[in-house]
């Protein structure tokens, strides 16, 4: 019976690592190589690049040489981006509307002495739900309805609206506060000569407690009425009770700081608007004529301009 030879062992190799080691190492050094080869630029072509596009972008000037070491940007652009972006530049040219509208402490002793002493003169009608108060630090709301000031479908002011208004007027002309009288009606449809729609209605009531304001003493300047119609209501206009609250006149006495705040909008969009204006009128303005009113557009210029000068020397 033959032997059986023993099988030699096969020797592990434990340095089979280096393989994908030097795979590592070859790749990253050919990823260097790349980027060495990337890196260096040819400055002559860099140069005629850089002229090309400066010229196409401001054909007006000869085009200048970017530096290698700052981005490739058309300057024409950067100094647009940087007249918008540059705060100074800005505050200079507009006044910055304020963040929000912060009462003083003069704002709220005022409307605090306001709402105190039209809720002493006027205290009878706010027991009976005629007139309500309501106040914060921005302004003073004296809600008044309807069925005490007009009559239906009128915007004529009954004796009995004259001598509450008039009381509300003598309080107001102590104090300097900018005052809005906001006309609002009901969802019930209106179409007459005089008031072809709730629109006019509301307008023309809240007009005619602005009249009688003035005719009191009161400054027009200080004065301002608004329409709303049907469109802002505070109770259902499906029951009656509910378009009874809808039908009322507001006359909201706003703080300073409120006044301040319209003062520097209005300013501000003042402003915009001589802007657009100005620019208007620069497009509108004529193109300077030159060779028989043929108007001749810069050249662009390819190349970079020490070439151009030296081919243009006789």
């Amino acid at each position: 019976m033959a032997r059986r030879k023993k099988r030699q062992e096969e020797h592990e190799n434990h340095e089979r690592w280096l393989v994908s080691y030097a795979d590592f190492i070859t790749l990253l050094f050919a990823f260097f190589v790349v980027m060495y080869s990337i890196s260096a630029v040819n400055e002559g072509k860099y140069r005629v690049l850089s002229d090309s596009i400066s010229a196409a972008f401001d054909p007006t000037r000869d085009g200048l040489p970017i530096k290698l070491s700052s981005p490739l940007r058309p300057p024409i652009l950067e100094r647009d981006m940087q007249s918008r972006t540059d705060p100074l530049s800005l505050q200079s040219r507009y006044p910055e509307p304020p963040s929000g509208p912060r009462p003083t402490a003069a704002d709220r002793r005022n409307l605090a002495a306001i709402s105190r002493q039209v809720a002493r003169d006027l205290q009878p009608l706010i027991d009976q739900g005629l007139i309500k108060v309501k106040q914060n630090d921005l302004w003073v709301e004296i809600e008044i309805k309807s069925s005490i000031l007009f009559p239906s479908g009128s915007a004529q002011l009954s004796p009995k609206a004259r001598q509450v208004l008039r009381k509300i007027a003598g309080i107001l002309k102590g104090f300097p506060n900018q005052i809005q009288v906001e006309g609002f009606t009901d969802n019930v449809p209106i179409r007459t000569r005089a008031f072809p729609s709730n629109w006019e209605l509301s307008a023309a009531r809240a007009a005619s407690v602005v009249h009688l304001f003035t005719q009191a003493g009161l400054s027009p300047k200080r004065l301002a009425a608004i329409g709303y119609g049907q469109y802002k209501p505070i109770a259902s206009n499906d029951t009656a009770a509910g378009r009874s609250k809808n039908r009322r006149i507001s006359i909201v006495v706003q703080s300073e700081a409120i006044a301040r705040r319209a003062d520097r909008t209005e300013q501000l969009e003042a402003a915009l608007a001589d802007e657009r204006r100005a620019r208007q009128a620069d497009k509108k303005a004529p193109a300077p004529a030159v060779g028989g009113g043929n108007v001749i557009a810069p050249p662009i210029h390819i190349l970079p301009p020490a070439r151009i000068q030296g081919a243009t020397r006789p």
